[in-house]
């Protein structure tokens, strides 16, 4: 009798978690990759074929300010998965594989805590050290075959999956052959895009080549709203829709030239829709059936959001917002976002944006929007405008892709959606301009930004600490300091040049690190009275500093100890120094004192991806190496 009494009460504590279970939403997360959502139906496009996401957004709620953290996959997911930024995490940097806190958990950990079950079908790429442990501690299932099917009877979900089809491979990268093959084929007659049905954006080039390229991108839009169709009919077929809330974006902004990797809104700007089934409307504080809300998202608030929406306990090191439900906090009126190193591109962006302007601060504008990343140059659209570029097609707004940045970008998206019109030095909008100035200072220093650290920096203190942890030493990292110097970098003129020559005298080595990175920038004009000072500094103890004045000094002066310099670090077992060193040498316009060494890189086994992508790229510039997608590395 005892053992009948304890089997009941055992059973009956089941059904009741069951029977609470089921009050819980399911959640399906459908997200693409690479994708800025004027490319969409259900954002104005007409030439767009995308009729399943349409009608989300018909039934549903549509976002028109969402915005992905960071500008890159790995980034952006790594801040989608933690609910931690990447300034804060140290994991900016294009797939960098430094540790975080094990209190960082992911978020569909604390799901499971609420007796969800979660699976992710199937892309992680989160960026981080130890991914393996991350992963299984994450999820239920992390595969191609994870989904909701799995899970036990009753039991409430939370399944994401994946679609791969608007990827930057698919619009750009693979041979057209290939484009041809697995995405055009794909589609049927009435679900394809031509050359000549759609606008071109004024940013590329009005011709038969752009357009061949450029339609890549709608029918691969195409394909993907074909394959989250089919998953939806799987969630009908199983009798689910009506209890379960989609969500549906891109990882960040579109995968052509001048979006992804770059810290402006095509790169981070993206289409969010949530559906809500009749039992959970109550959930939207937007209404439903075709709403349109103008509200600020931003990646960092999708953890704290879901496990709210399931009920859990929130952890402290979550900071973004809870967008739905009973717990909802307060709108926000702007964000800051963030772009670094992109494989073998490094670069160094924050941004700020209210929705309708978006203001961006360029660190490092030496390297331009179409800096040197292997995976980017090897596609057919970018060698067209370079190509386009060398024989003086392209109009100014055009060729500034391929030239220096301005140190500041400021435009206004509601009526100017392509980024053409730069209103820094517009004093109409002055006021807009120095209270976003003043905004990005105030996040950035309350942050304590940590990528203002140079990667050499963080893979050596992620040896024995977290970046996230490291950042929050005041004595170890002293911030305030760091920033005033970085915080010059990329302004151009001869008082901000005296400046940056005097934190080449700083103790502290990252305050002089940014004052050389910041006369990288500066004109010849501008360095001439300040040549001693800078050759000087090739001297200094801190390699990236010597390897900096090094960079100038032989780009404006030809120095021949410059030029040893530079090939030593190029030569470097460190692979930060290696590959700041070929950047360095990308954009010098005297190269050929570099060949050999560089050669002599590429052939090294031990050499890192990054490093030798570098290499290919700078000799790829020089016609020295082919560009073809098989020989990328």
């Amino acid at each position: 009798m005892k053992n009948y009494k304890e089997y009941l009460l055992c059973f009956l504590l089941m059904v009741g978690f069951y029977c609470s279970a089921q009050n819980k939403p399911n959640i399906l997360w459908i997200t693409i990759e690479d994708s800025s959502p004027q490319f969409f139906g259900c954002y104005g496009n007409s030439n767009a074929n995308t009729p399943v996401i349409d009608k989300l957004a018909q039934e549903g709620v549509r976002f028109t300010n969402a915005f992905s953290t960071g500008t890159v996959c790995s980034p952006s997911r790594s801040t989608i998965i933690t609910g931690v930024r990447t300034f804060k995490a140290g994991t900016g940097n294009h797939r960098s594989n430094y540790p975080i806190p094990e209190s960082i958990k992911g978020f569909p950990y604390y799901l499971q805590k609420q007796g969800y079950y979660v699976s992710n079908n199937s892309k992680t790429d989160y960026n981080i050290a130890n991914a393996n442990f991350f992963i299984r501690e994450t999820w239920n299932e992390s595969s191609g075959k994870a989904g909701w099917w799995n899970r036990k009877p009753g039991q409430p979900f939370f399944a994401v999956f994946n679609f791969k089809e608007s990827h930057q491979s698919r619009t750009m990268t693979m041979p057209y052959d290939w484009y041809i093959e697995n995405v055009w084929e794909k589609l049927d007659e009435d679900e394809r895009i031509s050359e000549d049905a759609f606008e071109m954006p004024p940013i590329y080039r009005e011709s038969d080549e752009m357009r061949k390229h450029f339609a890549r991108v709608y029918n691969s839009i195409s394909l993907t709203d074909k394959r989250i169709g089919e998953l939806l009919e799987q969630l009908d077929a199983d009798n689910l829709r009506d209890s379960t809330i989609i969500f549906f974006f891109a990882d960040h902004g579109e995968g052509e030239p001048r979006g992804k990797t770059n810290g402006i809104n095509y790169g981070y700007r993206v289409p969010f829709v949530v559906w809500f089934p009749e039992m959970y409307k109550h959930l939207s504080p937007w209404g439903t059936a075709g709403a349109v809300t103008e509200e600020l998202i931003s990646f960092e608030d999708l953890a704290p959001t879901l496990i709210s929406l399931t009920d859990g306990e929130i952890p402290k090191y979550l900071e973004g917002r809870i967008l739905m439900g009973k717990y909802r906090s307060e709108p926000v009126n702007h964000l800051i976002l963030s772009a670094d190193r992109a494989d073998n591109g490094i670069d160094m962006v924050r941004t700020i944006t209210d929705g309708r302007f978006i203001y961006s601060r360029n660190y490092l504008p030496f390297i331009p929007q179409g800096r040197y990343i292997r995976y980017m140059y090897i596609s057919e659209i970018v060698q067209q405008m370079r190509s386009d570029y060398n024989i003086q097609l392209l109009d100014s707004l055009q060729k500034s892709y391929f030239e220096p940045r301005t140190a500041e970008y400021l435009f206004d998206i509601e009526n100017d959606l392509w980024e053409t019109n730069n209103l820094i030095n517009n004093p109409t909008y002055s006021d807009v301009l120095q209270k976003m100035r003043k905004q990005l200072d105030e996040d950035v220093l309350k942050a304590r930004d940590v990528m203002f650290l140079p990667e050499y920096e963080i893979r050596l203190l992620s040896k024995y600490q977290t970046a996230y942890e490291y950042r929050l030493d005041k004595q170890k990292y002293p911030f305030k300091k760091i920033y005033k110097a970085a915080s010059v970098s990329g302004k151009r003129g001869r008082n901000v040049a005296a400046k940056q020559v005097e934190y080449l005298r700083n103790k502290n080595k990252i305050v002089r690190y940014w004052g050389i990175m910041g006369l990288r920038s500066q004109e010849q004009e501008m360095l001439n009275e300040f040549q001693k000072q800078i050759v000087k500094s090739m001297d200094d103890t801190y390699p990236l500093v010597s390897l900096g004045a090094a960079a100038i000094s032989f780009r404006l002066w030809e120095n021949k100890r410059a030029q040893q310099i530079l090939i030593e670090n190029c030569l470097s077992e460190n692979m930060d120094i290696a590959l700041l060193a070929i950047n360095f040498l990308m954009y010098t316009n005297n190269k050929t004192p570099f060949i050999e060494a560089v050669k002599k890189v590429r052939e090294m086994p031990d050499r890192s991806y990054n490093v030798k992508a570098a290499c290919m790229d700078f000799l790829g510039s020089l016609n020295l190496v082919s560009n073809n997608y098989n020989d990328k590395t």
